[in-house]
Parts: C-alpha cells; structure tokens; sequence
C-alpha cells in the first residue's frame, strides 16, 4: 500500500515560530509608542493634578488584567495532575526566568535610563541578537549560525548609524547607566535562554500564567520598597483602568504569546534575525503612531540592517541547497553501488 501523501502546505512548527518571532518584535517595538500615547491621555486627563497613566502603572495593572484571559485560555493546565508531573527543576526554571525576565531585566533598564541617555541604551541593547546566537550555541547545544551571526552584526552596525545620526555624532561614555544596560542585556538574554530550555516539558499555560504572576509580585514588591506606599495609589483610578487594557491587550497578552511560542519552535538563528530589526521597526511604528522624526540615519541605517537581512536570508538559503545537493549525491553514489542485500 503507498505512503499516504504528506501535506505541504501545513506550516512547520519551525516555519510558525520564525513567523511569531517576527511578530512579537513588531508588537514589542510599538511598546513604546503605545506607552507613550497612552501615557499623553493621561497627561489631558490628570487625577488631582497628577498623571495617573504612569509606566509603572501600565506595567503593574496591565500584567494583571493580562493574566484574565490567560486563566481563561489556559485554566485546564493548572489541573492538579498536570501541577504534579512538573519536576522541582521546572519549577526553578520558571521561578529564576520570571525573576530575570519580569523583575531584573526592567528594573536595570529603569536604573539605567536615570542614569544615561535612551541613545546610550537602545545602542547597548543592540548586542543581544549577535550574544543570543553565541549563548544558545554555549549553553542548549544549537550549531551556531555563522550567517546569521555576520547578519546580526550587519544588523548592529546600521542600528549604530542610524543612532549616530540621530544624535548628531553625541559622544559615548562607559558610565553606571551603560553598565546597567549591559545587565539588562544580559539578563534577557539568560532569560530568554532558560525559556527555550524550561518550555519543552512545561504548558504554555502553566508557563505564562506562574512567569506573570510570580514577576508582577516581585515588581510590585520592588517598586514600593524603591519609591514607597504611594507609588501605585492612583493604579486603579478610572482612567488609568480604561487605557491599560491597550496596553496589557497587545504588548503583554498578544506580545508575550507570540515570543514564548516563538521560543519554542523557532531556530535561534530565526529569533535572533527578528530581534536585529527592532530599532528599525521601532522607529517606523513611532513615525506612524507618533509623527517623530527619525533624522538623516534613517536610509543609511535602514538600509544596512536590510542588508544584514538579506545577508542571513542568503546565508541560510546557500546551507539549505548545499544539505540538499549532498543528499541528493549520497542517493546517486547509493545507486551506483548496486544490490546490497543479502
């Protein structure tokens, strides 16, 4: 009887999470503009003087209103007989990413945009694709994508530019702000790392619902002891409740389920190309969004990172012929061989 005819048009998981990657990259570089319309509302709608529509706020109330369809999505993982089929080391696993992702990694970014220019960070933070491709070759064992790795420096060099540009050539210093940067850097990328490790034998929900929580608690914690008592009293003012669900709907729900799959099926080569066009989409959605001017980087900086695009794409397309051409001449050195059995 012949094999049954497989399906080339379902998508690969591999192909769906290249997908999603690309994705969630779109959804995080608008953060910023989103954050920044909404935090302009608030500015015209003041509670006692005061702009209730604060980033901390966002971030706290909008990961709460996050987890509402995550339980509804998800309940059926919090099953009792799901719970105990997790290993204790998943649930290190869990516990240490939602501390690095949820609680370190922004609180450095936070430490660090007090302390130096939003230049200074954006162009430290643009060494992560390349880091990220080192890192899952050091630490999960992936063969390293070379041309990924040259794309994702191509990528780097025209975010440089373009900022450079922007900022008129600025001098840059190695400051407490810079080195923060590079932790937080660092962190995302430790985190991100341990996701792709503790995914594979932990639900998506239990995975979302447990890192969203248990980040948003240690946040909150953080954040009272920094700035005291009064730093979330105006959280659940009417204002501030009405626009969140912007934020917490598409930057944290949509964002966060198109990474963590993303995450889990897609090759690193794949995340770290996506990751390498953030500053470009950034600065695209915030022309859009917000009619900034993004200065004269934007074509010579854009178009290098396109090119460090196209550079991988090559990259990738070149090994994916050579894969096929030596099977295909393993197949005819077998046939010239002959009968082989017994």
């Amino acid at each position: 009887m012949p094999d049954s005819p497989r399906t080339p048009l379902s998508p690969t998981p591999v192909l769906m999470g290249a997908i999603l990657a690309w994705v969630a990259v779109v959804i995080y570089a608008s953060s910023n503009s989103i954050v920044t319309l909404l935090v302009e509302i608030g500015a015209k709608h003041p509670v006692d003087g005061r702009n209730a529509i604060t980033f901390c706020n966002l971030l706290f109330l909008g990961s709460l209103m996050s987890m509402v369809p995550m339980l509804v999505i998800f309940h059926r993982d919090w099953r009792l007989k799901t719970l105990r089929a997790l290993t204790p080391r998943d649930w290190v696993l869990l516990t240490v990413s939602a501390i690095l992702s949820s609680a370190l990694t922004p609180g450095l970014f936070f430490y660090a945009l007090e302390n130096t220019t939003v230049t200074n960070v954006v162009l430290i933070g643009r060494i992560e694709p390349p880091l990220f491709l080192l890192a899952a070759a050091a630490f999960l064992g992936e063969r390293l994508d070379r041309w990924a790795l040259v794309g994702g420096l191509v990528a780097l060099a025209g975010a440089v530019l373009m900022i450079a540009l922007k900022e008129n050539g600025a001098a840059f210093s190695l400051g407490v702000g810079e080195l923060a940067a590079a932790g937080a850097t660092l962190s995302f990328i430790a985190s991100t790392i341990i996701t792709r490790a503790g995914l594979k034998g932990v639900p998506l929900g239990v995975f979302s619902i447990y890192r969203t929580a248990l980040g948003t608690a240690i946040y909150f914690v953080a954040a009272i002891y920094l700035y005291g008592p009064d730093h979330f009293r105006d959280v659940f003012k009417p204002v501030v409740l009405q626009w969140t669900w912007v934020y917490a709907g598409i930057v944290i729900l949509m964002g966060q389920f198109a990474w963590n799959i993303a995450l889990k099926n897609a090759r690193s080569g794949d995340v770290s190309l996506a990751t390498s066009v953030s500053p470009l989409a950034a600065i695209l959605i915030a022309m859009v969004l917000l009619g900034e001017d993004p200065g004269p980087g934007l074509v010579p900086g854009g178009a290098i990172i396109l090119a460090g695009m196209v550079l991988a794409q090559v990259g990738r397309k070149r090994r994916e012929w050579a894969r096929k051409r030596a099977e295909e001449r393993a197949l005819e050195l077998e046939a010239d061989c002959g009968f082989k059995g017994a």
